[in-house]
């Protein structure tokens, strides 16, 4: 029953982004009505696009994700030895530099979006790569804590607490990763104007999966670096 439930649900996914190739038809057809602030794009009964209405739904699925590993971490945080735990490890100063980093990428996020709604594409893709330089910069700073941390003696498979906290970071480093590259083919994109559809909900959609993955770091920094174990 519960595999034909998601079965159903992935199919009725890929459809809703199916749907999204036929927006520029559909634009051209109408474009003698008036409609400020549609871009033309087949609306939901929710008031979304569908490609918002996707992108909404695969990033429920990455909320289910991160909370069973955010859980998993919980459990077992304090299963470490007495000299390999957070209180001998976290270096809070700079994790904290990194994560300012990280979130100051939103704010030229927006100002991407921003830019690409006003059809600016100069400051548009001026913007998107200030957003993937500074999240490569935070990765950066993710790859150097690790490798501290392994040289300290903590490896993946030192403990339960090890294994959780690398499994946890690291799959929220993977998803940094994806948002780069997002960034990085989407100024290419612009560049040479490859884009399907309207290129501002396109940045936006863009937008919402860098947001995401910002406001799940606030949420594993809080937990995982500031709240003691």
């Amino acid at each position: 029953m519960s595999e034909s439930l998601i079965s159903d649900t992935v199919k009725d996914a890929v459809e809703i982004v199916k749907d999204h190739h036929h927006d520029v038809h559909d634009h051209d057809v109408h474009g003698g009505d008036d409609h400020s602030g549609d871009h033309g794009g087949h609306h939901t009964s929710l008031g979304l696009s569908n490609t918002k209405l996707a992108m909404w739904l695969f990033l429920g699925s990455e909320c289910l994700l991160f909370g069973g590993l955010i859980s998993t971490y919980m459990l077992y945080r304090n299963r470490h030895s007495e000299n390999l735990g957070p209180d001998q490890l976290w270096d809070i100063p700079f994790t904290s530099a990194t994560s300012f980093v990280l979130l100051t990428s939103s704010l030229t996020m927006v100002l991407a979006v921003s830019a690409a709604k006003r059809k600016d594409l100069r400051n548009t893709k001026i913007y998107l790569g200030v957003t993937a330089l500074l999240g490569g910069l935070f990765l950066a700073g993710q790859i150097y804590e690790f490798t501290v941390f392994y040289r300290e003696g903590l490896g993946f498979t030192t403990s339960l607490f090890s294994s959780s906290f690398f499994t946890l970071t690291g799959f929220h480093g993977v998803h940094v990763s994806i948002g780069i590259i997002m960034l990085v083919a989407m100024i290419g994109m612009l560049s040479k104007e490859k884009v399907s559809g309207d290129e501002a909900e396109a940045v936006e959609m863009v937008g919402l999966y860098w947001h995401f993955v910002d406001i799940v770091w606030i949420i594993i920094f809080t937990l995982v670096y500031l709240i003691p174990a």
